[in-house]
């Protein structure tokens, strides 16, 4: 297989490099005869933490839908997928070598008639455990629940099980290798699945400063998608009338997004970039979630590692582009750590060792 060159910064350090890549590896060693490919500012390939492939408004889609979606994920530069729930089994994914590389949670579990029909696998708190265990082993090393949703009953946010038939869950899933992340919008089930050493938490907007305390120093993870909870104020006019209290706690909950999160940020709960792509959320837009996290207030430095090296490292992949790496990469025009508009145009998306994706506007002879 023939070599190809890239030249300029190598993110996170930023230091000017030429990057060869052969057989899909990286190496700086110079390769005599390489063929020159795009120049310009290359970042580890990007990481979609909370993403939902073979799923749309009504649940699982054809194996076709979902492979335009994963294509539209990796064209927008996701190279490597959290898929956070599926009703759609994309397994088959991992032998496609053109399509971003994956790390599936398996199906969704939630309590009956207490999340999106025809997404979960839903079940009571007795048969919690052993869906748990199902799902653990179907998926690639995680789990998700379904930690709350509305409560026709109460006209609001609730957990969807008892703390103890969470906790039971979560030790289950650790026993089988699994690490587990769930729903959380509220505040009330946050306490239990955090005392039950859940792993991760999707959007965390009930969080508050003890829990988001506890989290740091247990070193529990955050996946906001903030493009997501920009949402909410749709959510609560959707549910105004049926649940007034529903809807005032989405408004609130709006409101205080940005000092929730930012103050689980400044207090060090590790953060991750997540589009929420699929359902009701188009594919392809990792990118606007980073914008997101920067316009949040998060450093330009750290939302974009949200999305590149430090989540590639929390999944268990190489964050940078070391000598003998996975070449997965991006190449953009200009520097994105000062415009992350550029990821939105990038010159080369590199997967595997090859481009797949990208204007390729900076190519050399």
């Amino acid at each position: 297989m023939t070599a190809l060159r890239f030249r300029g910064p190598v993110l996170p350090d930023g230091e000017p490099r030429e990057v060869y890549v052969v057989d899909g590896h990286v190496t700086y060693e110079r390769q005599a005869g390489a063929d020159g490919a795009v120049d310009g500012w290359i970042v580890p390939g990007l990481v979609d933490a909370h993403c939902h492939l073979g799923l749309d408004d009504h649940g699982a889609t054809t194996d076709a839908e979902a492979e335009a979606q994963a294509l539209a994920d990796r064209d927008g530069g996701a190279l490597l997928i959290r898929d956070c729930g599926s009703a759609l089994d994309t397994s088959w994914m991992h032998e496609r070598e053109d399509l971003p590389r994956l790390v599936r949670a398996g199906r969704h579990v939630a309590r009956t008639r207490r999340y999106i029909r025809g997404y979960a696998h839903e079940v009571e708190p007795e048969g919690l455990v052993e869906q748990v265990r199902t799902e653990a082993r179907r998926g690639d090393g995680w789990v998700k629940l379904v930690g709350d949703w509305i409560d026709r009953a109460s006209g609001d946010l609730t957990p969807s099980f008892p703390p103890e038939a969470f906790a039971a869950a979560i030790a289950a899933a650790h026993e089988e290798g699994a690490r587990v992340t769930a729903h959380c919008f509220g505040h009330d089930v946050l306490a239990g699945l955090l005392d039950a050493g859940i792993d991760c938490i999707e959007h965390g907007t009930g969080l508050t400063p003890d829990l988001v305390e506890q989290m740091a120093a247990a070193g529990t993870s955050l996946v906001p998608t903030v493009m997501q909870l920009d949402k909410f104020p749709e959510h609560a006019s959707a549910g105004a009338a049926r649940f007034p209290a529903y809807a005032a706690t989405m408004t609130d909950l709006h409101v205080r997004r940005r000092d929730t999160l930012m103050g689980a940020f400044e207090a060090g709960v590790p953060m991750y970039a997540g589009s929420d792509g699929g359902g009701m959320s188009r594919h392809g837009n990792l990118v606007g979630e980073v914008v997101a996290l920067a316009a949040l207030g998060l450093p330009v430095a750290d939302a974009l590692g949200a999305a590149s090296w430090r989540a590639r490292e929390w999944l268990g992949w190489e964050g940078s582009l070391a000598e003998g790496t996975t070449a997965d990469f991006l190449v953009t025009e200009s520097d994105p750590l000062v415009d992350l508009s550029t990821l939105m145009r990038p010159l080369a998306v590199v997967l595997r060792g090859r481009i797949v994706a990208g204007s390729g506007s900076a190519r050399n002879g």
